[in-house]
C-alpha cells in the first residue's frame, strides 16, 4: 500500500538524484571523479591538499597569492582550545578514536566565534578553521591516549606535513608528506555519500556547520563507508602474523562466503580512480621506508580477488598499507579519512545553505492498512 506514489520505493536510495551540485562529478561505468570538473588524476598528480580545499570551496583553482592567503588562514587556525585538549585527556582509555572526534567537533562548537551565523562568508571560515582543528584533534589525541605530549605545530609546513608532525613527534620525510598529501586530496569529496548526504540533511534544518559535520563524522564511523581501510589492514596484519599465504588465506575467505573488505564499490564498475594513484603511492612508500612486504601482499590479494570475483580495489584497499607506513594507527584510519573530508563536508554545507531547502523526502508505507480501530487494551 502507497500513501506517495505507485512507484517502488528504492532501497538504500541507490540512483535516486537527491540535489543539484556543482561540487563533485562521478561517472562509475568509465570510472571518472572529478572536482569543480578538474580529474582527480590531474589533481593527484599536480595539486596539494591546500589547493584541493580551495577548489572545493571557492569553486576554480586558486591564483598563487591566494593559495598562499589560504595556506595562512590555515595556519592561524591550527589552534585549538584548552578545555578541548582537556577533553581529549579526559576521554575513557577505552574510547574509540571515532567517537572522541565526533565529541571534540561538537565541543568545537562553544568556541567558535561564527558559531551563530550561517551565511556565506562565515561558513567559510568555519570551513578553514574545522579543517584545520580536525587534523589537530586526531594527531593530538592520537599522542595523548599513548601518554605523549601534544606536539605544536609548525607554521611553516603544509597541512599534511604538520598532521604527520604533530601525530609522530617529528617532521616527515618528503615521500611521507607527499603520500599523506595525496591520500586526503583523493579522499576530500565523493559527492552524495552517506557522511556527506547527513551533513546535507542537518545543514537543510538551518542547524550549523558544526552540527552538519558532527552527523557527517557519525556517519563515517559505520563499517559500511569509513571502516573499510581499517578492515582491509587488519586482514593484512592477520595473515602476516599467521605467517600464512596471502592467496591462499583469502581463498578460503571466498570458500567460506566472507567478503574481503576493501573490494567493490556501490558507484564504481570498473577499477576506483582512487585505487590507482594509492596503489602506486604504497608501493613507492613501502620501498622508501623500508617496509615493503605490505605492499607486496596487497598487490598478491588484488591479482587473486580480481582474478576469481572480478572485483577491483576501492580507495580503502592501498589506503591500508599507505597509512600503516606513515605511523598511522588501523583505528586511527577512519579518523584520517575525516581529516581529509572535512573539506568536501564543508563544501556541500556552505552549497546546501547558499540555496536552502529543507530536505524532507516520503517513505513507501508497508503496513497495514488505515484508518484502523483502536483496540482497548482488555478487548486485545
Amino acid at each position: 500500500m502507497s500513501s506517495v506514489t505507485s512507484t517502488p520505493a528504492t532501497k538504500g536510495l541507490e540512483g535516486i538524484v537527491a540535489t543539484n551540485s556543482s561540487i563533485c562529478y562521478i561517472d562509475g561505468d568509465r570510472g571518472i571523479l572529478a572536482y569543480r570538473g578538474i580529474d582527480i588524476h590531474e589533481l593527484a598528480d599536480n595539486s596539494a591538499f591546500e589547493e584541493t580545499c580551495y577548489l572545493l570551496w571557492f569553486g576554480r583553482l586558486p591564483k598563487r597569492d591566494e593559495l598562499n592567503s589560504l595556506r595562512q588562514r590555515l595556519a592561524d587556525e591550527r589552534h585549538l582550545d584548552r578545555a578541548i585538549i582537556q577533553l581529549l585527556r579526559e576521554a575513557p582509555k577505552t574510547a574509540l578514536p571515532m567517537d572522541v572526534l565526533r565529541t571534540a567537533v561538537s565541543a568545537l562548537a562553544f568556541y567558535d566565534p561564527d558559531l551563530k551565523s550561517n551565511d556565506h562568508e562565515a561558513n567559510v571560515r568555519k570551513a578553514i578553521r574545522l579543517t584545520s582543528q580536525i587534523g589537530m584533534i586526531v594527531a593530538s589525541y592520537g599522542r595523548i591516549r599513548k601518554g605523549k605530549p601534544v606536539v605544536e605545530p609548525d607554521k611553516s609546513l603544509s597541512h599534511s606535513a604538520n598532521f604527520l608532525l604533530m601525530l609522530n613527534g617529528e617532521k616527515p620525510s618528503p615521500t611521507a608528506e607527499r603520500a599523506l598529501d595525496m591520500a586526503l586530496i583523493l579522499h576530500a569529496d565523493h559527492e552524495l555519500n552517506a557522511s556527506t548526504f547527513a551533513a546535507r540533511v542537518t545543514a537543510a534544518t538551518l542547524a550549523d556547520m558544526h552540527a552538519a559535520v558532527t552527523a557527517a563524522v557519525g556517519a563515517l564511523k559505520g563499517a559500511l563507508h569509513g571502516g573499510a581501510n581499517e578492515a582491509a589492514f587488519r586482514l593484512m596484519e592477520k595473515i602476516d602474523h599467521e605467517k600464512a599465504d596471502p592467496v591462499d588465506y583469502v581463498r578460503d575467505m571466498l570458500a567460506q562466503k566472507k567478503k574481503v573488505p576493501g573490494f567493490g564499490h556501490r558507484v564504481y564498475t570498473t577499477e576506483d580512480p582512487r585505487a590507482t594513484h594509492l596503489r602506486v603511492m604504497s608501493r613507492d612508500l613501502g620501498r622508501s621506508s623500508g617496509q615493503p612486504k605490505w605492499y607486496e601482499m596487497s598487490e598478491k590479494i588484488e591479482k587473486f580477488v580480481k582474478a576469481e570475483k572480478k572485483l577491483n580495489p576501492n580507495v580503502d584497499f592501498y589506503s591500508a598499507s599507505t597509512y600503516h607506513v606513515l605511523g598511522i594507527d588501523e583505528d586511527l584510519f577512519t579518523p584520517v579519512f575525516a581529516v581529509s573530508r572535512i573539506s568536501g563536508w564543508a563544501a556541500h554545507v556552505i552549497e546546501q545553505l547558499d540555496d536552502n531547502r529543507l530536505i524532507r523526502p516520503r517513505a513507501e508505507y508497508l503496513g497495514p492498512e488505515h484508518p484502523n480501530r483502536y483496540v482497548p487494551i482488555e478487548k486485545r
